[in-house]
């Protein structure tokens, strides 16, 4: 076979294969915002998370959530394990082995260590290492993707979320592109035992915080860059608004340091190609099928915003150069100090929060 044969084969291999390798993935067209600029503005690019240095062991793999208590570090990791661990790394414990994937952490005022199992559900921690499920299903669907949890300061109620009804964890890429608007915002009852649904249709349910005085919670939809509030308290009970929207990345965790700054971790930037054929379903379908073989053109780039009260930012943390920490799923705000957590590094991180501040 000569050369321009073979070539010409190869090319209509790739048509066929983009256009008829079968895929569950069923886009849906819809019409994002223009991204904001990262040149220039409140997100402009910086190099303000250089400083973030290690924290904990240095071999554990995606500590995704994590929980400060006294001077040990709770996460939860890849294979399935909960550790604690000293800040130094040196003391390490296995708490216990979900079997699934812990994504989100809390602590009950009992003592129960509440989780969100991307693979499991909501789960619970005691003294004595045992993992209960406490639920799996709302309303008779069962949660695709527990992703992230918190718990009310009377300890009445969990809020979690439920990334995607359709697509479960390891499938965030999929439920992302085909923005089939299956997350929801859900509410557990420590005294019933049962699950509501606060809000539905939303675009991959990520993380979940309360705000002051437990009033609204907060829920990350990752797939519309942007964060949505369900009012708890108030004359504006039981409804939802947006607290910010046409974020410069995806968000991901999401967390309150119980006065005045919600802290919000960027998995990474937005991404031209994705926005650009959001009104495209059958484009994106095939760039579904070209992702099952060819690496995910996801910018390797740490990134955390620091929101005030009203939904404003007021800081902005980034780190673009080569070696840094990303992608910065999680961060918390404990004490002096900033920490970060990762879907997939091998590592925890922190720096000074005086200078995330500055």
């Amino acid at each position: 076979m000569r050369w321009g044969q073979f070539l010409l084969l190869l090319i209509v291999v790739v048509i066929a294969f983009l256009l008829l390798m079968p895929t569950k993935v069923e886009p849906v067209a819809w019409t994002p915002q223009a991204a904001p600029s990262l040149r220039e503005g409140i997100y402009a690019d910086n190099q303000r998370l250089k400083g973030a240095v290690q924290v904990g062991p240095s071999d554990i793999e995606g500590p995704e959530a994590l929980l400060l208590e006294g001077e040990f570090l709770i996460t939860g990791l890849h294979d399935g394990r909960l550790i604690r661990s000293s800040l130094d790394g040196k003391e390490r414990k296995v708490l216990a082995d979900t079997g699934g994937r812990p994504l989100g952490l809390a602590r009950h005022p009992n003592g129960l260590l509440v989780i969100a199992d991307g693979v499991k559900g909501l789960l619970s921690l005691d003294a004595q290492g045992q993992v209960t499920a406490l639920t799996k299903e709302a309303n008779g669907v069962p949660f695709g993707f527990t992703d992230d949890v918190a718990i009310d300061k009377s300890g009445h109620y969990a809020y979690f979320s439920d990334a995607s009804s359709r697509w479960g964890y390891g499938h965030d890429g999929e439920a992302i592109i085909e923005h089939g608007g299956d997350g929801r915002l859900l509410r557990y009852d420590f005294q019933t035992g049962k699950t509501s649904i606060l809000l539905d249709k939303l675009q991959f349910a990520n993380g979940v915080t309360l705000g002051p005085d437990d009033a609204y919670v907060l829920v990350n939809e990752t797939g519309a860059y942007r964060i949505s509030r369900f009012w708890l308290k108030g004359p504006q009970a039981g409804t939802h608004d947006l607290f910010i929207d046409n974020l410069p990345g995806l968000p991901d965790n999401l967390s309150f340091n119980g006065h005045d700054r919600f802290w919000v971790a960027l998995y990474a930037p937005r991404n031209a190609l994705l926005d650009g054929t959001a009104g495209h379903p059958f484009v994106r379908k095939m760039i579904v099928r070209a992702l099952s073989v060819l690496p995910k053109p996801v910018e390797k780039r740490g990134f955390v915003l620091g929101l005030d009260l009203q939904g404003k930012v007021i800081t902005n943390l980034q780190d673009a150069s080569e070696g840094n920490y990303s992608p910065i799923t999680t961060v918390r705000e404990y004490g002096d100090w900033l920490y970060f957590g990762s879907l997939k590094a091998m590592h925890m991180a922190r720096m000074p929060l005086a200078d995330a501040l500055k």
